[in-house]
């Protein structure tokens, strides 16, 4: 999925105008590999049961290493968190975070001027920001009670990469077996890390959810995508 956003950008004397970005899907193209353009893994969730929240965590740049520097967020990458509220599957809410000087700015929930392939950074709708964490966790709260993070944590994804090859393997006799049981297979993602972008947020400032899952729970259909400026 292609997305090409205009964005204008306006932190103190920082002004980008009318600059074009590209966003990227999970390793589909050698451009987004490894950086923090590359959209590894989206969860949206409770925080507990029958909250009044709804986290949103974006992991960017998967395997970054313990034992290598962490990787850093790409200040030329916007990661914007999409949300319907009717349906239509077009954005009718968006959340927004774009890093500078080792701080990770976030713009929303705001309605957008204009849906899919065009977008802007919404500077006047200001969230908050937060320092980039390198070792330590920092969070920060706002006054409105949104919780914000940006920085490195360890790859959630359990997946046996290797098994899975064997499986998909032209060679029909290279896993016979199929999937491994949990306690035979390997979490080839084991020790990694990702780059991740973490919002807690009032569902009062979202709007109310028209979504109903499996487990008929009302739920917000919700969508992320990376735009790198061209």
């Amino acid at each position: 999925m292609k997305k090409t956003t205009k964005c204008l950008l306006g932190f103190g004397v920082l002004v980008i105008a009318a600059t074009i970005l590209v966003s990227a899907d999970h390793i589909d193209a050698p451009s987004p590999a490894g950086t923090s353009a590359d959209i590894a893994d989206f969860y949206a969730f409770e925080p507990s049961e029958g909250s009044d929240n709804t986290v949103f965590v974006v992991d960017l740049q998967s395997n970054v290493l313990p034992d290598l520097a962490y990787g850093t967020f790409d200040e030329d990458v916007l990661t914007e968190i999409n949300i319907d509220l009717d349906g239509d599957l077009m954005e009718d809410q968006v959340i927004q975070a774009i890093a500078r000087d080792g701080r990770m700015y976030f713009f929303g929930p705001t309605a957008p001027s204009q849906t899919g392939l065009n977008s802007e950074v919404y500077t006047d709708a200001t969230l908050g920001d937060v320092e980039i964490s390198s070792n330590a966790a920092i969070v920060e709260t706002t006054s409105e009670g949104v919780s914000l993070f940006a920085g490195p944590r360890q790859d959630p994804f359990f997946f046996d990469f290797f098994q899975f090859n064997a499986v998909i393997s032209p060679e029909l006799d290279s896993a016979p077996s199929g999937f491994l049981p949990p306690e035979e297979a390997a979490d080839t993602f084991d020790g990694a890390n990702t780059m991740s972008i973490v919002v807690e947020i009032p569902n009062s400032m979202l709007g109310t959810p028209t979504a109903t899952n499996a487990l008929g729970l009302s739920v917000y259909k919700v969508w992320v995508t990376t735009n790198r400026k061209q």
